[in-house]
């Protein structure tokens, strides 16, 4: 048995296992049937581990070894395997007692284990399933799982969720409240990569909170504004502010999320707009303990602040247009308002002019071949052709206030 070992470095390494230390005693003593288990055990290229005997026993094969068990390695071949994977115990100890009492194998897809194998505590995530393994006389005996770890593809999609989803609610005609609103909501519906965020805006000489997620409110984390020069501010205001990302250590009371502990660090990013000469303000997020903050990480974080920063950017660029379609709207009403106020003061006069001029005209005295009459034509015809323009005047300021409805002839 032994010599089929050496084909692997993980068969290596179980041969120098004091296996008469174990409840399976020496290999020369084991069942034809866990000889076979871990020879196909070892020969496979799949990450695979077992588990045989009253104490559950653990093997595993290189895949194994490299893929999932960390620093665990060598230390966790022929102990129990309630001691290898203590931490997570709770967890796979229901399902493989239906495993070794009922003979059924479990099935589960990208299930959430918290992990300690790299020196801390690590979210990650697992498809498998357990077998049952039959000694020779065919009583269940040991179990196998076949394991395919998909960490790194269930937290990408989660990501890139979270991104896709901020960028739709943060699109559109909003004002800035309503985008940072929109965006701390998003932000709070992924709390497993951000257990908290707090954003802050610019506001003369101090930030203001403009929005939270994962925070209770009056949290001493979380004050409503900060003096650019308070000494006791909780969060770097000159860094951020300058456009200079900081890593901040927090204390034991930060807010953990769904974690059953907290953060131990956060990130302040600034919040700067593409056109903007200094930041808006700036993003602290929260970071998950049980992930390590990697460049995938901290691009994920830079990657949420850019888009709240562009939101803002929006946002007061509408807000900018709206002002200025007003202001041209107040504009337009008062040009209305001159020329329907001027058109109706030019219509007194002429009407009190054009009056008496034809009161001249039809008087009988006065003689046709008389001059005056003339110069009456005169003031009469130009009068009636001031008039027409005065009505046109008024006629455009009806037209644009809606009184009239202009048609084709």
């Amino acid at each position: 048995m032994e010599r089929s070992w050496s084909s692997s470095e993980v068969g290596r390494d179980l041969s120098v296992v004091d296996w008469a230390a174990t409840t399976l005693g020496p290999p020369e003593g084991w069942s034809q049937s866990l000889k076979t288990a871990v020879r196909i055990l070892l020969s496979s290229k799949f990450s695979m581990w077992m588990a045989w005997g009253p104490e559950l026993t653990f093997f595993c094969n290189d895949s194994y070894r490299r893929d999932t068990l960390g620093k665990k390695y060598p230390w966790a071949l022929g102990r129990p395997a309630s001691e290898v994977w203590s931490e997570i115990w709770d967890d796979i100890a229901p399902r493989i007692d239906t495993v070794m009492t009922t003979g059924e194998a479990t099935w589960d897809e990208s299930l959430q284990l918290l992990l300690e194998r790299s020196g801390f505590v690590e979210e990650t995530y697992h498809t498998f399933s357990y077998s049952p393994l039959a000694d020779d006389d065919g009583h269940v005996e040991g179990m196998l799982c076949v394991v395919s770890e998909v960490t790194d593809q269930a937290i990408s999609t989660r990501r890139m969720t979270t991104l896709r989803d901020l960028a739709a609610r943060t699109s559109g005609h909003l004002t800035e409240t309503e985008a940072v609103a929109a965006a701390v909501e998003q932000i709070e519906t992924d709390p497993l990569s951000l257990p908290f965020a707090l954003v802050y805006l610019r506001d003369g000489d101090t930030v203001r909170l403009a929005g939270t997620a994962g925070t209770p409110e009056g949290h001493r984390l979380a004050p409503v504004r900060i003096a650019l020069d308070d000494p006791a501010s909780p969060w770097p205001l000159a860094e951020p502010l300058a456009g200079r990302t900081v890593l901040v250590d927090l204390p034991d009371d930060a807010p953990p999320g769904p974690w059953d502990r907290p953060p131990t660090q956060a990130v302040a990013v600034p919040l700067a707009g593409a056109a903007s000469e200094e930041p808006y303000g700036f993003l602290v997020a929260g970071l998950s303990r049980y992930r390590p903050l990697d460049e995938t990480y901290g691009g994920f974080v830079d990657l949420v602040a850019g888009q709240i920063a562009g939101s803002i950017t929006a946002a007061r660029t509408f807000e900018g247009e709206k002002r200025r379609a007003e202001t041209l709207a107040r504009l337009d009403q008062a040009k209305t308002d001159f020329f329907t106020n001027v058109s109706h003061e030019f219509r007194t006069p002429l009407t009190l002019l054009l009056g008496p001029t034809e009161d001249a005209l039809r008087d009988p005295a006065l003689d046709p071949d008389d001059p005056q009459r003339g110069r009456f034509e005169v003031i009469e015809r130009n009068g009636q052709r001031l008039l027409q323009l005065v009505n046109s005047l008024l006629d455009f300021s009806r037209l644009e206030a809606g009184g009239i409805t202009s048609h084709f002839e």
